[in-house]
């Protein structure tokens, strides 16, 4: 697409983006004139005031950049609720939510969860704005469980419930590499004519060496992404999990889709104002940067922390499974526009060509039963 005929930014914004743009480029000067793209993907969307996540502009819905699946439906949320209901009592009855976005699956599963099931709903949030902004809205829309929500700026020593993400992975910081001519290069960013730009050097990290001979095809060139963040975080959370579960829920492939040698150019992409954009460099801050999970790595990251993997399978299937048709109101008519509203939602949630299949839900357990509603038709771990 063309940049230029994409919607403007406000003054405001525009300068907002001048300013973590000039942050960027005075870290590469004092870095030797170069970042690794995960660098520079951290500041562009972490950097506090500045980031994309970090700043104030509101990021999903209708005058976002994207639209999540709890926002799109309260039933998403409800019918995830189903299969936490079931785990919670096998728990202390925590939730813990990262990315919780404008808190809309949060409130969504207050309302929704069993009180007496639920003790405790952790937000794990690093925005003290964004935080704010969360409790506005659960207190606005489930007022009566609003007293179990606790804000959380860092991770806790150890978990025992039930950790949720929806669109959490995606939103890491990536590693860019380069398959040509026999050898690996590491793409970063530096300044050229006074822009940034995208400028490869030889790949000398030997982990990175290692995941790129493990999944890359033998294509040349070939362009892609690898995932230590990612890795890391799952990780982190296995040796932190003392009972519970992990269900995460994301865009992306198995390592041997992800990896096919037709998708040479990999998934990076940007999102604004719901449009795709190419240039990791367009509207820095106000554009949303992101590249679909390798569930591959995910589950081995999980194992690897000795969890149990419990299933992989699509969001439709999950969704399915929990009787997510079921949970519409028996009593909206089927020619009002609020039937009209919700099967349309359903359908943007269920079918193949919109997130039915590229979404995918993964989840691990630890001391914990594994019979799981959700995993009961569709599960692929076949497939990782």
């Amino acid at each position: 697409m063309n940049t230029l005929s994409l919607p403007t930014p406000n003054p405001q914004a525009k300068q907002s983006s001048e300013k973590l743009e000039h942050i960027i480029h005075n870290e590469i000067k004092t870095s030797g004139g170069w970042l690794p793209f995960s660098r520079f993907m951290e500041l562009a969307l972490y950097v506090p005031r500045y980031g994309y996540y970090t700043g104030g502009a509101h990021k999903i819905g209708a005058e976002g950049d994207f639209v999540t699946a709890p926002v799109i439906s309260p039933l998403f949320g409800q019918a995830l609720a189903r299969q936490i209901d079931f785990l919670l009592p096998q728990t202390a009855g925590i939730v813990y939510e990262f990315g919780a976005g404008t808190g809309e699956l949060a409130a969504t599963l207050l309302n929704s969860l069993s009180n007496d099931n639920l003790k405790t709903y952790c937000i794990i949030e690093l925005s003290a704005e964004l935080a704010e902004r969360q409790l506005a809205h659960i207190k606005q829309t489930a007022p009566e469980a609003a007293h179990k929500v606790r804000h959380l700026s860092a991770l806790p020593d150890s978990f025992d419930g039930i950790i949720i993400g929806n669109e959490v992975l995606d939103a890491m910081p990536c590693e860019l590499v380069r398959r040509s001519e026999g050898r690996f290069l590491q793409i970063g960013v530096g300044i050229e004519n006074g822009e940034l730009s995208l400028i490869p050097h030889p790949l000398s990290d030997t982990s990175l060496i290692d995941a790129a001979h493990s999944y890359f095809p033998d294509t040349e060139p070939y362009t892609s992404e690898l995932h230590p963040a990612q890795y890391a975080f799952i990780r982190t959370l296995a040796d932190k999990l003392q009972r519970g579960a992990v269900i995460m829920i994301d865009y992306g492939f198995d390592a041997a889709e992800y990896y096919h040698p037709q998708r040479h150019m990999g998934t990076l992409i940007g999102h604004y104002r719901h449009h795709t954009v190419h240039d990791p460099f367009f509207n820095i801050g106000l554009t949303d940067l992101t590249a679909h999970v390798n569930f591959t790595d995910i589950a081995q990251a999980g194992t690897d922390g000795g969890l149990n993997l419990i299933g992989y399978t699509t969001q439709a299937d999950f969704l399915l499974n929990l009787g997510i048709t079921e949970l519409i109101p028996p009593d909206i008519a089927h020619n009002s526009p609020a039937y009209i509203q919700t099967a349309s939602a359903l359908h943007k949630l269920l079918m193949p060509h919109e997130m039915g299949e590229l979404f995918k839900v993964i989840a691990f357990g630890r001391n914990i039963s594994i019979d799981w509603q959700g995993f009961a038709r569709g599960d692929i771990c076949h497939k990782l």
